[in-house]
């Protein structure tokens, strides 16, 4: 019998896929640093999701909604971009894939998790209720997902002393 040691070196990369929700919260960039890890460790595609979501008035008026979608839309755009650059940095090395879309986060990650090998979330994003545990992203993400989720807990947390 023989005994074969494990070389990460000569293991093809994976075609796999991380998926990470992220937004202008804390939680969100703790999930895409653990997100980009996870993708370089084990060569996969790390796959950004973000989800935004207008408020309609019930009487549009004469607003052109158009103009203002494309705005929020550009903004959206922009703090992916920003937050990005400071977790990952300019070259982070790695496949990065984008998905910016409008609507109901938890039914956008949702959807992202088909065929992933991870989604990665942040315990809470930026949602009013600070002391749950878990906001109800994350646990329509947990409960729904078609793949393993990771939720991840900011740093700042501190354990009880």
């Amino acid at each position: 019998m023989t005994t074969e040691r494990f070389n990460e070196a000569t293991v093809p990369p994976s075609s796999g896929r991380v998926v990470v929700g992220v937004d202008d919260s804390e939680g969100g960039r703790e999930a895409l640093r653990h997100a980009a890890e996870v993708a370089r460790w084990r060569g996969w595609t790390l796959h950004v999701v973000h989800a935004w979501h207008l408020m309609y008035p019930v009487a549009p008026y004469a607003t052109n909604f158009g103009e203002i979608e494309e705005a929020v839309m550009e903004a959206a755009h922009e703090t992916v971009r920003d937050i990005e650059l400071e977790v990952l940095g300019k070259d982070s090395g790695m496949v990065i894939r984008h998905t910016i879309v409008e609507g109901p986060a938890a039914k956008v990650l949702i959807a992202a998790s088909d065929g992933a090998d991870l989604l990665v979330v942040g315990n809470r994003g930026r949602g009013g209720f600070s002391s749950l545990a878990l906001g109800s992203v994350g646990q329509a993400c947990v409960h729904h997902a078609r793949c393993p989720v990771l939720v991840i807990r900011p740093r700042t947390h501190r354990a009880a002393a």
